[in-house]
């Protein structure tokens, strides 16, 4: 799978949320608002993987739709994919 430019930038977002977290620790910043940004970059995250199965979903439906093939065991197991990283 090719992973698009916004997926990356995404994930470079969340690599800055985390370093900003660190930095607030290091500041020895109050728990809420470290629990708060913490929270932003699992949101981030989940946002990304999100985008990244949906991507990826509709490339292998699209190709199995091409071919003559079934294209639910491409969704059961992106809907897989989701609720296991919850």
């Amino acid at each position: 799978m090719e992973y698009t430019p916004q997926v990356k930038n995404r994930l470079k977002r969340v690599e800055g949320q985390v370093r900003g977290v660190l930095r607030m620790m290091e500041e020895e910043k109050e728990c809420k608002d470290v629990i708060s940004q913490l929270s932003a970059a699992r949101s981030a995250i989940d946002r990304a993987m999100a985008l990244i199965v949906a991507e990826n979903l509709q490339v292998c439906v699209k190709e199995k739709y091409e071919k003559g093939e079934e294209t639910s065991d491409a969704v059961n197991e992106a809907i897989q994919l989701l609720v296991k990283s919850r």
